[in-house]
């Protein structure tokens, strides 16, 4: 049981305390997860402090813990990303989309504006930018794939054909693909990617991880075995773990 995708920090909701982690850590237990990774978003650098999270989760032998970061990728922010990442020596770095142009499209006061556009050239647009992303050479996982989607509006064309390039670049990139279960908690109600992107992915070779996305200890591991009972179903036999930025196969099994 693997998540990889915690937010200590949540939106500036708390502060890095010795306290704070072991709520998330005791949480991991109580959830059976065994490989554990906080990603705070790059947006709260200044407030990180990874010494602490490390020295806590050495009073954890049973958790794997590690220390990620999860980067809000726009074109124009590639040398400053690159500088950020050179300053720690994160085990992974996840790279998410959020934004197309100037427009945060993910805030919920934005659903209206989702259904006023065309929703095939909102895809192209979205996923035009997370081929970008994999192409950039900064990352190591792609986050939430299909995260235009969190609002339910779904494009004419097949997904799957707007999708391709961006999943033809992750995969020439060598990046893996995230299994986030927080779609379930959103206006779609499904996991990202939906289940014909991961049937592509799982045919392309694609690797995958999995994350809650967890913004408090109670999301914590929440809906990770059914995302291995669908991964499982379409015969993935493996799913990675990281450490030092190197991916580290895991049997697909709990």
């Amino acid at each position: 049981m693997l998540d990889l995708h915690v937010h200590l920090l949540g939106h500036l909701d708390r502060k890095v305390t010795k306290a704070a982690v072991r709520e998330f850590l005791n949480a991991a237990v109580e959830k059976g997860i065994s490989y554990i990774g906080f990603a705070d978003h790059d947006l709260y650098w200044e407030h990180f402090n990874f010494s602490l999270v490390r020295q806590v989760g050495e009073e954890y032998p049973e958790l794997q813990v590690r220390i990620g970061l999860e980067v809000d990728y726009r074109e124009d922010r590639e040398e400053e990303i690159a500088a950020m990442l050179q300053a720690c020596p994160f085990d992974y770095v996840i790279g998410s989309v959020h934004q197309i142009g100037d427009w945060l499209f993910d805030y919920p006061e934005e659903e209206k504006n989702h259904h006023k556009r065309d929703a095939d050239k909102l895809y192209k647009e979205y996923f035009a930018i997370v081929e970008k992303a994999a192409k950039s050479g900064l990352f190591d996982i792609i986050g939430h794939f299909d995260l235009i989607k969190l609002f339910g509006v779904r494009p004419q064309t097949d997904v799957r054909l707007l999708a391709a390039p961006a999943l033809e670049a992750i995969k020439e990139a060598g990046l893996v693909v995230e299994v986030n279960t927080n779609g379930r908690y959103k206006p779609v109600q499904e996991f990202y990617p939906e289940y014909k992107l991961l049937e592509l992915i799982k045919e392309l070779g694609i690797p995958v991880t999995l994350g809650s996305d967890a913004h408090h200890p109670g999301a914590v591991g929440r809906d990770i075995s059914e995302a291995c009972l669908t991964l499982q179903s379409l015969g993935v036999k493996e799913i990675n773990f990281f450490s030092g930025r190197k991916s580290i196969q895991l049997p697909l099994a709990f």
